[in-house]
């Protein structure tokens, strides 16, 4: 190598070696001036700087929130996620595990007994249990041709809540569309097989019926726009004609077997019009004539019906209310009334309600003769922890379990409202009740802003709200006065479709009007004295009966009544919770509504059943599921859950192939049905 390359080289490593040392001084000498400058900072620089570092580092309500939010979604996505991973069979492996061997399906254990399917089976549905679907709407509702905008996932109520309603709701003129809007029942079993996924309704007797031979073309389900009144449905859409038709095609074509026909809840009501209807000359009815329920029919197997009304129907129509929203009313007044996002959940959901002529359907029926006056009711004495068991039988045991004790306040059930504790506790002689009716009305000045979320409060004015308070109490009789009170333009439609009394003289030419049709105490059975009707409905859940109402605080757009939730029962066998006193039913209807027209009302001849059709009394007594993995239950009574008990299907499975009510054994009663009909002074 060249002498001036080795120089070159060595002057390089040199000048690297000069740098290396230099930064490793200036590094050195950088740290002792950090540690100078530490050491000459002031205590109160320190503290700030701390604080400073504190504020970065600190958990703020909206993270402990962000993080429970995250960690719901998480686990809940995690536990979908392993659900659906998991084998079919687990739930029931692991249910079985706790529970022990469950028992067969009614439909295979009755396909292993040799039944096979007969009888076409028809089905009913209910109140807001069918789909339905929109075939005209306005532009809001663009690129939603036939999807469902009630029934399965609900996606668009909470997509465009106010197109929804504005939907949902029907004329309030009319009770029929209104312009530009056209929802339709959907058609087939998928009509109400689930009401939204994984909630089913009727789908699982539709699989136990399809285990002994059942299919498509002998089984029907009867949709229907359910908020339409009953007459409306075939004024529009021709829906009891189709109904009449399809019946007599399902029994021609199976060799002449009449039908099962099998509703649930409103649909009970329904079908109770479509026998008069089918029956009467047209063109109000379907020209079937006298005999065609003889023809057609062998039995109805009515689900939890509400034949005499249900309180509950009451407080929906008079404040949107039932026991379960008023508690979520008391919790967060403002998310269901007057919310900070302007929505006014419970003023547009009233104003849609009062629009479906069908919820007028189940205002109770026959007055205080049925549902007891201001110091009687037939449920008198009722303690929820003395329920008697009768099976089979239904005389009346010699030991009750519902005697009321002396010392125990007395419950006025026949208060179907009461404004105040002492109001529905007192004697009647003791309450001051100042008439409502000649009150006079004046526009509240408050709400004339609110007009697009409002129906009729809004014209009632101080004056007239307070006149309502102020009448304190009232019954069946005096509630049918406080409804055209407060809503007039509603039962003006309602009144024109639906009637609640009780038939003098069943006779009389005025009782042929379409308006009795649904009202057992104002209508005759059909002349078929071969038909068998069965009451079927679950006991043991506190059912709601009789309400304690409060004026609401004023402000804008506000429903003026609410229940009044701090009212609660002195003990444990109270029936008084939340505001709301309870009686015996299946958490929908009372036992009372369900049960008495078959166990006393139609029971042998009377002149409400001239014919002498048999009836029975069933009943299922509640048991709640054993572990979240049974799901619903297979011993629910509630009044949709009861749809899938297998005790039930049994029954309707058996009578489907041919038993009839004796071959099931008679009326089972666990309820005092009996006892509390006899106390009715009903003339038959």
């Amino acid at each position: 190598m060249p002498l001036t390359q080795r120089k070159k080289g060595a002057e390089a490593d040199k000048a690297a070696s000069d740098k290396a040392a230099s930064s490793e001084e200036k590094i050195v000498q950088d740290g002792s001036e950090d540690e100078d400058r530490k050491k000459k900072e002031s205590p109160a620089g320190k503290k700030k700087k701390k604080e400073r570092g504190g504020e970065k580092g600190k958990w703020s309500c909206l993270d402990s929130c962000c993080w429970f939010v995250g960690c719901v979604c998480t686990v809940w996505w995690l536990l979908l996620f392993l659900y659906n991973a998991m084998p079919s069979s687990f739930p029931q492996y692991v249910t079985e595990a706790i529970t022990g061997p469950l028992p067969d399906p009614p439909g295979v254990k009755l396909k292993k007994e040799g039944l096979t399917a007969k009888h076409p089976v028809v089905f009913v549905p209910g109140i807001v249990t069918g789909g339905l679907e929109l075939w005209e709407g306005h532009e809001c509702a663009e690129g939603l041709f036939r999807k469902r905008l009630w029934g399965g996932t609900f996606g668009e109520a909470y997509k465009r809540p106010l197109c929804w309603v504005e939907h949902m709701s029907l004329d309030n003129e009319t009770g029929l569309d209104p312009p530009g809007i056209r929802l339709r029942p959907v058609t087939g079993l998928v009509a109400a097989d689930y009401f939204m996924p994984g909630y089913f309704v009727w789908a699982v007797l539709i699989a136990n019926l399809a285990r002994i031979g059942y299919e498509e073309k002998t089984m029907y389900m009867a949709a229907y726009d359910w908020r339409l009144s009953f007459q409306n449905t075939e004024v529009r859409d021709q829906t009891l004609s189709r109904i009449k038709s399809h019946i007599e095609m399902m029994v021609a074509t199976n060799g002449g077997k009449k039908a099962v026909v099998i509703p649930h809840s409103m649909g009970v009501l329904y079908f109770l019009h479509f026998m008069k209807w089918v029956e009467a000359p047209a063109p109000m009815g379907g020209g079937g004539g006298p005999d065609w329920c003889s023809k057609h029919i062998k039995a109805i197997m009515n689900i939890g019906g509400p034949f005499l009304g249900v309180p509950k129907a009451v407080s929906g129509l008079f404040s949107a209310e039932a026991k379960d929203i008023a508690v979520a009313r008391a919790i967060a007044p403002g998310f269901l009334g007057n919310d900070i996002f302007r929505v006014q959940t419970l003023q547009r959901v009233m104003k849609m309600s009062r629009t479906w002529d069908s919820t007028m359907s189940m205002i109770p029926k026959g007055g205080e003769t049925i549902w007891g006056g201001l110091d009687w009711s037939p449920e008198e004495g009722y303690l929820p922890s003395k329920r008697r068991q009768i099976m089979n039988d239904s005389q009346v045991s010699s030991e009750s379990g519902t005697n009321s004790s002396s010392s125990r306040a007395r419950v006025n059930y026949g208060r179907i409202i009461s404004f105040g504790k002492d109001a529905a506790e007192s004697p009647s002689s003791e309450i001051e009740m100042i008439d409502f009716r000649d009150a006079v009305k004046g526009r509240n000045l408050a709400n004339t802003t609110c007009r697009d979320v409002w129906t009729e409060y809004h014209d009632m004015g101080i004056e007239g709200i307070r006149a309502v308070a102020e009448h304190r109490v009232y019954t069946a009789e005096t509630v049918l006065d406080l409804l055209q009170f407060v809503a007039p333009k509603m039962m003006a439609r309602g009144s024109a479709h639906f009637s609640y009394g009780i038939a003098d003289d069943l006779d009389d030419p005025k009782y042929e009007h379409y308006k009795y049709w649904s009202n057992p105490l104002e209508t005759k059975l059909p002349s078929a004295s071969d038909i068998e009707i069965f009451s079927m409905y679950g006991v043991g859940i506190p059912t709601e009966r009789a309400y304690i109402y409060k004026m609401s605080p004023s402000a804008e757009c506000f429903i003026p009544f609410q229940i009044d939730t701090s009212f609660e029962g002195e003990d444990e066998d109270s029936c008084l919770k939340d505001g709301v006193f309870t009686v015996e039913g299946d958490e929908t209807v009372p036992v009372l509504s369900a049960g008495f027209m078959c166990a006393k009302g139609w029971r042998g001849k009377t002149r409400f059943n001239p014919s002498g059709i048999r009836t029975y009394v069933r009943e299922y007594d509640h048991a709640p599921p054993a572990n979240l993995l049974e799901g619903r239950g297979t011993q629910s009574g509630s009044h949709v859950d009861v749809m899938g008990n297998f005790a039930l299907i049994e029954d309707i499975i058996r009578v489907a192939a041919g038993a009839t009510g004796e071959d099931l054994g008679g009326d089972q009663v666990y309820s005092d049905i009996f006892k509390w009909s006899e106390k009715i002074n009903l003339a038959l």
